[in-house]
């Protein structure tokens, strides 16, 4: 390995990056980190293989129950005023006999969204429907907590869980509870909708981001027999398979991906209905994108730290073992991007490819590495808009602009990769919710009141919200990430040593660490506090 004093020298002088003490562990580490980017971009191929390959396979019920079982809803929450009231509502006007209907609010808040979602609750009971409003004094557990303290009081034999910013249509539960006429089903999974896709270029990539798992991972790895994840809301347990799995754990930041597991370890199979649309609001902001992102990324990491050795020992097929290794270690990926992008100024004055520049050989190796490293994301989410019926030619266009977000958050969720295999633990923080304008939400029984402030609920979509997870100092190291770029787009017209074609990918890399680092500042200064809002009115019976 390199001597320190030769790292420190190539600081202030790059050509001392030529000496072979610095240029092999640097082309060595530089190859090793761009082959494991292949290899997931790989495994994108492959998946969307065995979408195309399993698409028409279409999962039905083995029967229909004859007399319809008893279903518990169960909505947790933490703070959420902006959209307690919508979700309440849609849990309560789902479409499912009352007397086999129970709902339960868990809320956790600490600020007004208490008196609103209590009063939404008694609203619903004066009109027949049980509703259960359970609120804690503390966060044990934060949301698997809040679940698992809920199924100690809930009636139903199977249990559908919505996040707050979910608004399920009223046929969620008719179409979803007849899957578990098979007595081997433990869970059901509906897919995503987007409440708010057209709302800016943020929402539509993140659109994108989220079709590409529903509609490509989530369809291939269900119907060629591989396991899918539970994906913590719009989906419906069977209460038998969470209590045989051990119960909701909170050791990880993803209890639904631990949670789906193990039960499939204990033998449960899963279905994943893509037509089964349940609409949900995307983060409008990017820092509330980020929070979610970071969250995501650090809970799959720690639960392949708790799970993967267990499941590479289970009696399961090395089909499964496989792409749960893949499915569970995906979010690597950003940590190798980091690496890469931290390579490519010494890669201006030391040959860090494996063969000469401007050989054949050298040609063939980078197209090589484009092919399953970069465009397989292309390959991937387009796959995702042709499934929906989207222009393709639109899609193509967005591609650019989905890669430099991609690689714009690349930072933030390398930083969750490395807490989680540091074992830094850290609180469970919910994703700041605006409350969307959403066309599939039933229609509002009573007007909602205004806050001390004059801002109404529905308003609080238009202020910026604090994401706490986010600290400053990740959004000034985006920014110098992206002045880095800069300097790297610079070398790039500037060295002999220099290639052309490495231009437009460094400006992309550029442009996503400055919009990300800008807009993430910007919202960062501004944010404030939610409004406390006050109960909602009497309402007579």
């Amino acid at each position: 390995m390199a001597y320190p004093p030769l790292v420190i020298a190539a600081l202030f002088d790059p050509d001392k990056l030529n000496q072979p003490a610095l240029r092999w562990p640097l082309t060595i580490i530089y190859i090793a980190n761009l082959l494991l980017i292949t290899l997931y971009g790989l495994h994108r191929y492959w998946l969307v293989f065995l979408y195309y390959r399993t698409r028409r396979s279409i999962p039905r019920p083995a029967s229909h129950f004859p007399e319809l079982p008893r279903v518990t809803v169960q909505v947790p929450m933490f703070n959420e005023a902006a959209v307690a009231r919508r979700v309440i509502d849609a849990a309560c006007s789902l479409d499912y006999p009352a007397d086999r209907l129970q709902v339960q609010v868990l809320d956790d808040s600490t600020d007004g969204c208490a008196r609103l979602s209590r009063d939404r609750a008694d609203y619903w009971t004066r009109r027949g429907i049980d509703v259960q409003y359970i609120h804690r004094d503390d966060r044990t557990g934060y949301k698997a907590g809040a679940l698992e303290n809920g199924l100690r009081h809930a009636t139903g034999e199977f249990i559908a869980i919505f996040d707050a910013d979910f608004v399920p249509r009223p046929n969620f539960l008719r179409r979803a509870v007849h899957y578990f006429t098979d007595p081997a089903i433990g869970m059901v999974q509906a897919c995503w909708g987007h409440i708010n896709r057209d709302e800016s270029l943020l929402t539509r990539c993140q659109a994108i981001f989220l079709d590409g798992h529903f509609l490509i991972e989530h369809t291939a790895r269900n119907r060629a027999d591989r396991w899918i994840n539970f994906n913590g809301t719009a989906g419906m347990w069977r209460r038998t398979a969470i209590e045989a799995a051990g119960g909701w754990q909170h050791d990880t930041l993803t209890e639904d991906v631990d949670l789906s597991y193990r039960a499939q370890l204990k033998g449960w199979r899963f279905v994943y209905l893509p037509r089964l649309i349940c609409p949900a609001e995307l983060p409008p902001e990017i820092n509330a994108f980020k929070s979610q992102q970071h969250r995501w990324t650090k809970g799959s990491i720690q639960t392949a730290i708790k799970l993967l050795p267990t499941l590479l020992r289970a009696d399961v097929p090395a089909r499964v073992k496989v792409e749960a290794f893949f499915h569970l270690t995906s979010p690597m990926v950003y940590l190798y991007i980091t690496l890469m992008v931290l390579l490519f100024f010494p890669a201006f004055y030391v040959n860090v490819q494996p063969f000469e520049h401007g050989t054949i050989p050298a040609l063939l190796w980078g197209m090589t590495l484009f092919t399953l490293g970069t465009a397989s994301a292309g390959v991937f989410y387009i796959a995702s808009q042709r499934a929906q019926k989207r222009p393709t030619l639109s899609t193509i266009l967005k591609m650019p602009v989905l890669m430099s977000l991609g690689i714009g958050i690349a930072l933030n969720n390398a930083r969750g990769v490395v807490e989680a295999l540091l074992g830094q633990q850290s609180e469970f923080v919910r994703t700041p919710k605006y409350n969307a304008a959403a066309d599939d939400a039933p229609a509002d029984p009573a007007p909602s009141p205004a806050s001390p402030d004059g801002h109404s609920p529905a308003r609080e979509r238009h202020r910026f919200l604090p994401s706490p997870s986010l600290k400053l100092w990740i959004n000034l190291l985006e920014l110098a990430f992206g002045g880095y770029m800069l300097l790297c787009v610079y070398l790039a017209f500037t060295h002999p040593g220099a290639t052309v074609v490495s231009i437009p990918f460094l400006l992309l890399f550029a442009a996503g660490y400055l919009y990300v680092g800008i807009s993430g500042l910007h919202t960062h200064l501004r944010a404030a506090p939610p409004s406390d809002p006050l109960p909602l009115p009497a309402i007579p019976s």
